[in-house]
């Protein structure tokens, strides 16, 4: 009896078989048996489709089994299977700190809800990334008029993550496996790996700005690059150019990390807390910067190192904003990118607000007539309002901004995730944290990209309109 043979499967690493992969795209798989399918009739191959969230997946076992789906040969004697639709529900995107991060020095518990957006140092994902694993078998009626189900076949282990492709994004070809090489662009082992984000290298943010970024660390196999002696190294830099100084804040457990070797999805796609907020509540070096003065208007750069010493990933620049004269508000905020993770932008420049109604009314009587004789009241009679349901929007504008930042701003627009995120701040006492995070509608329907050849000095306005209605009383 000939096996089943799967003979496509999605790729991101050329001449592999493992792989990690965004869930939007197309994740096509081909299975065969050619035997099988010249030999017997009412043919069908069967997946049972395996997503886990923890270790991979145990296949002898059907705690991680999400579904088993069939389809009949093809043309080709082939079957297909496409399993964007059925994954792509499995993740999503994480609005929560992991438990063991932590807040201003303070370690997140289960009883606690800390923005991811807020961290100090290092959080695991929680729902950007799962294990698949897929079993392959086939049906058919033998010659003895039975159903037979056998020739098992298992993919290999593959981390699937809460991203998507565009279009424009350039595929890779090895033999009939397709996909995107997310390993020359993102795993990081060199100095010319990206974080999981499209935003220039170059950002700019006000001394109190939080954010974070989201780091690819390993493959399906290899765990590789998720060791304790891997960090993260910032040298921060004064207005003038000089460097002030610099320190490496270390992948480890008592940072928010995980322990060496670690097989856990959550450790697939780490968040690191790199804007000037989480720094503030976290590295003392930053703090005596701030407090001494010397860092305003400066800036600072990190990278990831190995335990080797050497670089691996590209350099990324923040420069902090001087404090602007004309008093406009800055406006920051946070919206899902195209890879799972969270972008930032602070709008300096002109905001305007605008508070609009549409209420509920009623026709009131005038005057007393449930008592024993009628009564004016002056405050009674007429159109009242029953309810008043507000909205806010807010216009926010750019200052001037670079071709890179013009083509970033294209994931803004289309990301179905956008909050305004507020900035460092002293706390209450046991301060639930609502406070930071707002979401929000982006309205402005039409992006015009520009380029320096066409518009010479760039600047953009977008309008968001927060999504909870105001609050006030009910007659």
């Amino acid at each position: 009896m000939s096996q089943t043979i799967i003979e496509q499967h999605p790729l991101s690493n050329p001449g592999t078989f493992d792989t990690v992969i965004p869930v939007g795209q197309e994740i096509i798989y081909t299975v065969s048996n050619s035997q099988v399918v010249s030999s017997f009739t009412r043919v069908k191959f069967i997946a049972e489709v395996y997503i886990s969230n923890g270790t991979p997946p145990n296949v002898s076992m059907t705690n991680d089994l999400v579904g088993t789906f069939k389809t009949t040969p093809n043309n080709a004697g082939v079957g297909m299977f496409n399993f964007r639709p059925i994954i792509e529900s499995f993740v999503n995107a994480d609005n929560l700190a992991r438990v063991g991060s932590a807040y201003k020095l303070a370690v997140n518990t289960s009883d606690t809800n800390v923005p991811i957006h807020l961290i100090d140092r290092y959080s695991g994902n929680i729902n950007t990334s799962r294990y698949l694993v897929v079993k392959f078998k086939v049906e058919y009626i033998d010659a003895l008029g039975d159903f037979v189900t056998d020739n098992e076949k298992i993919s290999g282990l593959t981390v699937i993550f809460n991203g998507y492709l565009k279009y424009s994004d350039e595929l890779i070809l090895s033999g009939v496996n397709f996909g995107y090489d997310l390993y020359s662009n993102f795993l990081l082992d060199g100095v010319t790996k990206k974080f999981l984000t499209n935003a220039p290298t170059t950002q700019y943010a006000n001394l109190d700005d939080y954010g974070t970024v989201a780091l690819l660390m390993y493959n399906a196999y290899s765990l590789q690059n998720l060791d304790g002696t891997v960090s993260v190294e910032i040298k921060y830099y004064n207005s003038a150019g000089a460097l002030l100084s610099y320190e490496e804040i270390y992948h480890i457990p008592a940072n928010g990390g995980f322990d060496y070797p670690q097989s856990d999805i959550q450790a697939s796609i780490l968040f690191f807390g790199m804007f000037p907020g989480n720094l503030q509540g976290s590295s003392t070096m930053f703090q005596g910067l701030v407090s001494a003065g010397t860092i305003q208007g400066g800036y600072y750069e990190l990278v990831v190192m190995n335990d080797s010493g050497q670089i691996m990933s590209s350099k990324y620049t923040v420069n902090l904003n001087c404090p602007t004269l004309k008093g406009f508000e800055p406006i920051r905020l946070t919206w899902l990118n195209q890879w799972g993770a969270w972008d930032y932008y602070t709008f300096t420049m002109k905001s305007i607000n605008t508070i609009s109604t549409k209420g509920s009314t009623y026709q009131q009587l005038e005057g007393s007539w449930n008592e024993s004789a009628y009564r004016i009241d002056s405050f009674k009679g007429g159109k009242k309002a029953f309810r008043v349901n507000a909205t806010e929007k807010i216009q926010m504008n750019t200052d001037f901004v670079s071709e890179a930042d013009s083509e970033w701003f294209q994931d803004l627009i289309n990301s179905p995730e956008v909050y305004i995120l507020e900035g460092f701040k002293t706390d209450t006492t046991n301060s639930s944290l609502n406070k930071y995070v707002t979401p929000v509608r982006l309205t402005t329907s039409s992006y015009t990209k520009k380029t320096v050849a066409n518009d010479k000095l760039m600047q953009y306005t977008f309008e968001v309109e927060k999504t909870k209605t105001l609050r006030t009383q009910a007659i």
